[in-house]
């Protein structure tokens, strides 16, 4: 099995957060919100590796992150891949833009989100993570 590590980043700004709907031709999950976020690649340090996906699918210029918030375990057995996703939350400059990858974008309330039928799975249970940590 490979082992691959994954970055992604909350985007916080004015009280709601950035959220990406995957393209039609994502093969994994499309037409599902995500937020940014990738692979690192084998020499790079993991917050280049996030300010680069973040500017590759938002236009965005990351300016921080405030910290750690989750750590999840992935196994995709019919690709034999193991992948440890970190994600942060984080702050940004600029205007978006997305990429190919994706075809929306909305910033959303965590409640908002919550009700949002199509929301990656991984997602949602940092998501419930953070809620449960603001009660």
């Amino acid at each position: 099995m490979k082992l691959q590590v994954g970055v992604k980043v909350l985007i916080h700004q004015d009280g709601k957060y950035l959220f990406l709907r995957r393209s039609a031709a994502f093969k994994a999950g499309p037409q599902k919100w995500d937020i940014p976020g990738g692979r690192i690649e084998p020499d790079e340090p993991l917050g280049v590796a996030l300010a680069r996906e973040v500017h590759e699918e938002t236009g965005l210029q990351l300016t921080g992150t405030d910290k750690l918030l989750a750590a999840q375990d992935i196994f995709v057995p019919n690709k034999e891949v193991h992948v440890v996703r970190l994600t942060y939350i984080g702050r940004v400059d600029g205007d978006v833009i997305i990429s190919d990858e994706h075809d929306d974008y909305r910033w959303m309330t965590l409640e908002a989100v919550g009700v949002e039928p199509h929301v990656d799975s991984y997602l949602k249970e940092v998501l419930q993570t953070l809620e449960s940590g603001n009660g």
